[in-house]
């Protein structure tokens, strides 16, 4: 992301339009510290759709992250915009960083803000099953999210997502469907780390679909990004409602 900053985008405004109602929802944490999301949900909504915990880029959870969780909405999710960041948003790579790097300075803290997500949407609204999807930094947290949700988790999609482990003993635990997007031209996470994480998952018997997009680089799917690759971002959403709507 170094040199790149979220910009406006018209895919965004159009997103604004979409049949879905939105509010910001307490998911768990304390009194003194309440973990606050966006909960976007469709117009015409059913006890039996399903659930998804979005999870943010390293921006934070900004207008492209609540543009995504309404466009998921509108698929028939309900889709909980988790914020890992306690509601501060980066505009600029180095704020960006400086946020990613405090985070990651206390994981056990975002791996209690997923699970509180996923415990709100199956336990307080009831969503029958609960996948999540990611990307970049919440690409990781995606996966992240399933590790500690091995046999809770029904499916779960990740983005590019650049610290993702490939260890076999952590991705054995896995007991639910994976998806994954990477761009040929990104650095991180790399092809090569793309095609491990892929062959460890086929090594053990997981149940994974990895897609690789040629002349597409990191943050390829965000609208609101300079790197924007249109056909990649097109294909790539195609793919995860198939994958969403067959495991969900």
């Amino acid at each position: 992301h170094q040199g790149d900053r979220p910009i406006s985008s018209p895919l965004l405004v159009g997103m604004e339009d979409l049949a879905v109602t939105t509010e910001a929802v307490t998911y768990g944490g304390t009194e003194e510290q309440p973990l606050t999301g966006y909960l976007a949900q469709p117009a015409e909504s059913s006890p039996d759709q399903p659930g998804l915990i979005v999870i943010q880029e390293w921006w934070g959870l900004n207008d492209n992250i609540k543009a995504m969780t309404r466009r998921l909405a509108s698929e028939g999710y309900t889709a909980l915009a988790v914020d890992l960041y306690d509601g501060e948003v980066a505009d600029t790579p180095d704020v960006a960083r400086a946020l990613v790097q405090k985070a990651l300075e206390t994981p056990e803290q975002l791996e209690q803000n997923v699970v509180a997500a996923y415990d709100y949407l199956a336990n307080t609204l009831n969503t029958p099953t609960v996948g999540s999807i990611g990307w970049c930094f919440g690409g990781t947290w995606s996966l992240n999210t399933a590790l500690a949700l091995p046999n809770d988790l029904d499916a779960a999609v990740i983005y590019y997502g650049g610290g993702m482990t490939t260890e076999r003993d952590r991705l054995e635990t896995l007991q639910m469907p994976i998806q994954g997007h990477f761009g040929l031209l990104d650095t991180r996470p790399s092809p090569e780390t793309g095609a491990e994480f892929e062959a460890v998952l086929d090594d053990l018997g997981k149940t994974a679909e990895i897609y690789v997009y040629g002349g597409a680089g990191h943050a390829f799917a965000n609208p609101s990004g300079t790197r924007y690759n249109a056909d990649a971002a097109e294909l790539s959403w195609d793919r995860t409602l198939t994958f969403l709507n067959d495991h969900l």
